[in-house]
């Protein structure tokens, strides 16, 4: 499958994007959609996309906020998803409505050449925090947006306020180490968690007006299929899998007993849901 060019410093990221990792998150689509609605939803009510517009949005993945913004700007407005990850976007497009005014692009945005001020809005749900120059990446960006365009993306925040990635990776580290430490300017997950570097970078990318919305969820795992569901979620993507990769089957399965009993208290009927923080940050261009 074809991969993208892009800034050499997210070569890693692209590697992976386009592996197994990227595969497993497109073989997921459905239940990630129903997974993050919550998030789209808030996320989608904060852009206030209008029928007309223009949008760019940023790490669209399988397409789902994509396809959405497209519902909301009709058919005399435009959008471009755009994302590093090839077997992600090759779901987007399977997906997708015909006569949609939406166009998946494989690319990196850190260097792709956006046409100067042709967008009204730039948008992700969590796209952006993977970036090894963000600030580079944000000012790419930004040239593509017109002098009154805006921007709205969703970024977790820390670590210790979502069980949703951390109950299952503390049950996992009953039986294997511990993830490399993230450094607090690596790409990564919770690389926005910190409200002064989302504030610095934005603001070094030439944005004004930068505000970020603390918002919680609670993020039903099982996407209302039981126990059963939300283990084997946890064991197929997020940092539990990551710290589980290459690990041989009785360690895997050993962590996945780990793993249920993490999440037996979070059990109401056939939902798991795992408390979530994440940021919506707004700003202007």
């Amino acid at each position: 499958m074809e991969t993208p060019v892009g800034h050499d410093l997210n070569a890693d990221q692209i590697a992976y994007w386009n592996g197994p990792g990227g595969q497993r998150w497109a073989d997921r689509q459905q239940s990630q959609d129903v997974l993050l609605a919550p998030v789209a939803d808030r996320l989608i009510d904060r852009a206030r996309p209008s029928a007309g517009e223009r949008i760019v949005d940023v790490g669209c993945g399988s397409g789902a906020t994509s396809i959405a913004l497209a519902q909301k700007v009709g058919p005399t407005g435009y959008v471009m998803g755009i994302d590093i990850s090839g077997p992600m976007l090759a779901r987007a497009r399977e997906v997708a409505p015909v006569g949609l005014p939406v166009e998946f692009v494989l690319a990196d945005a850190t260097v792709y050449p956006f046409a100067p001020a042709s967008f009204d809005l730039l948008a992700s749900r969590f796209g952006v925090m993977f970036f090894a120059e963000p600030a580079r990446s944000f000012a790419n960006l930004r040239r593509g947006l017109k002098p009154s365009g805006r921007l709205a993306f969703a970024c977790w925040r820390e670590p210790r306020e979502n069980p949703f990635f951390m109950a299952p990776l503390q049950a996992v580290y009953k039986h294997v180490p511990k993830l490399p430490q993230q450094g607090p300017e690596d790409p990564g997950p919770f690389a926005f968690a910190s409200e002064a570097r989302v504030q610095r970078i934005l603001g070094e990318a030439g944005f004004t007006g930068i505000a970020m919305e603390p918002c919680n969820f609670s993020l039903d795992i099982a996407v209302g299929r039981g126990l059963d569901t939300a283990v084997k979620s946890a064991l197929d993507i997020g940092p539990a899998a990551r710290a589980l990769a290459e690990q041989p089957p009785e360690v895997v399965a050993a962590a996945a007993v780990s793993i249920r009993e993490a999440l037996t208290p979070f059990l109401k009927g056939q939902s798991v849901p795992l408390p979530a923080a994440i940021w919506i940050v707004t700003a202007r261009a």
